[in-house]
């Protein structure tokens, strides 16, 4: 799906080389991308459940979705996903508010959004992000987008992986993923397949940005 080199990466390894990230006193913000159904969502949240909340916390962008009703009245609803339909310059100042965190005088927690897949929507104020937590992992499609505003992403970031597994891989946990969440099987292929994989191809044109371009073992994901 990406004409980057892919490394075979084991799990354990990239929790070795999260925990080097995860330095206290200092704010370190690691960011993981792919296509949608890469396991970028799986990854972070083991990786942050594993070092424990006072050395990790997850901020995903996903949080920044356009709300239905937004989606709706700009008639972008069957787009929902694509790189327009999210608040790219709220996600860019809370990445900037969350590295600068740690400066002298820095908040002593921010509160970061999170989007329901339960509910489609956003909800606010949902994350806590504490001043003495070294390591902030934030995952979503496009961390590493080029288009205005989202370079300011990636400046923010320390680091950044993306995640490339197999395609039948992916489209398999993404059809799953959305079966999951209610769509019949039929409404889950037509998704993955269609607004889903333009997407995709959307996303996988960043992967040369990344420090590191990685296919994780089934198994291990």
């Amino acid at each position: 799906m990406t004409a980057a080199p892919i490394a075979d990466v084991s799990y354990a390894q990239l929790l070795e080389r999260a925990r080097g990230l995860a330095v206290p006193g200092r704010r370190t913000i690691l960011g993981i991308t792919g296509a949608p159904g890469a396991g970028k969502s799986s990854l972070a949240e083991r990786l942050v459940a594993e070092l424990g909340p006072e050395r990790a916390v997850l901020v995903p962008m996903d949080g920044f979705h356009l709300a239905e009703s937004v989606l709706q009245d700009l008639g972008w609803r069957d787009r929902k996903g694509a790189v327009d339909t999210f608040d790219a310059g709220g996600y860019v100042a809370l990445l900037r508010r969350i590295r600068e965190q740690t400066a002298e005088g820095g908040e002593q927690v921010i509160y970061a959004p999170i989007f329901r897949r339960d509910l489609e929507e956003p909800i606010g104020s949902a994350i806590p992000v504490r001043r003495e937590v070294p390591l902030v992992v934030t995952e979503g499609n496009y961390l590493l987008h080029d288009s205005d505003p989202w370079p300011r992403a990636r400046e923010a970031l320390d680091e950044s992986w993306f995640l490339a597994p197999g395609e039948e891989q992916r489209l398999a946990w993404l059809i799953e993923r959305h079966m999951r969440f209610g769509r019949s099987e039929d409404e889950a292929r037509e998704r993955s397949l269609g607004s889903d994989q333009r997407n995709a191809e959307v996303i996988a044109a960043t992967a040369g940005r990344a420090d590191l371009v990685l296919r994780l073992a089934v198994e291990e994901v």
